[in-house]
């Protein structure tokens, strides 16, 4: 089945390419060869403010930068995030993307007295894709990949965003090329599966 595939490329720095930026393109290679719709966002590349208030999430303005990224996501069956773990968590500036554009109205509608109950972006499901320092298996095992289940819990699934699947590479400053082969060559496989 061809899907529609939004790739979310969440690391901050885009003077250069990184790992992540490598793991995308493979992705997105493997996808296209299988005939799925890809669309993209870097999100280092867009000009957005932090949110500083309820009130503004609530009631603010979408920055005119997210509108597309919005309709990206509204159009998207399939998300993938990409992103460097920092501090244990998802780099700064990629929270406050998510944190704009799934804003009430959008992402959830109140329904009844509950405000939150209508998850309005269900029927959609997502990858993350993590790089980081430490081994995998430490992250998974000793810290419960903690900051994953969070996304996922809290951010994806609190907007009807499942299922969600994880992919962590581990050890990534210290990739052997054999092995960033062999993760390229996993994620391509997997834009072309649309998982």
């Amino acid at each position: 089945m061809i899907k529609h595939i939004l790739l979310i490329q969440g690391h901050p720095d885009a003077s250069q390419s990184h790992l992540g930026h490598a793991l995308e393109d493979a992705y997105a290679q493997g996808a296209t060869r299988a005939s799925h719709e890809v669309r993209r966002i870097n999100v280092a590349t867009l000009d957005f403010p932090l949110l500083r208030s309820q009130h503004e999430w609530e009631h603010g303005l979408l920055p005119p930068a997210l509108d597309e990224a919005q309709q990206a996501i509204k159009w998207a069956q399939h998300i993938v995030l990409f992103f460097p773990l920092w501090l244990g968590d998802m780099p700064a500036l990629l929270k406050g993307f998510l944190e704009q554009v799934a804003r009430p109205g959008f992402a959830f509608a109140r329904e009844g007295s509950n405000p939150l109950l209508k998850k309005e972006l269900a029927g959609r499901s997502a990858r993350v894709v993590v790089t980081m320092g430490m081994p995998a298996l430490i992250y998974r095992w000793f810290y419960r990949a903690h900051s994953i289940k969070s996304l996922e819990r809290n951010i994806l699934g609190f907007v009807g965003i499942a299922p969600v699947t994880a992919t962590l590479i581990g050890m990534a400053g210290n990739l052997n090329p054999e092995t960033a082969r062999k993760w390229l060559a996993k994620l391509e496989k997997l834009g072309g599966q649309g998982d």
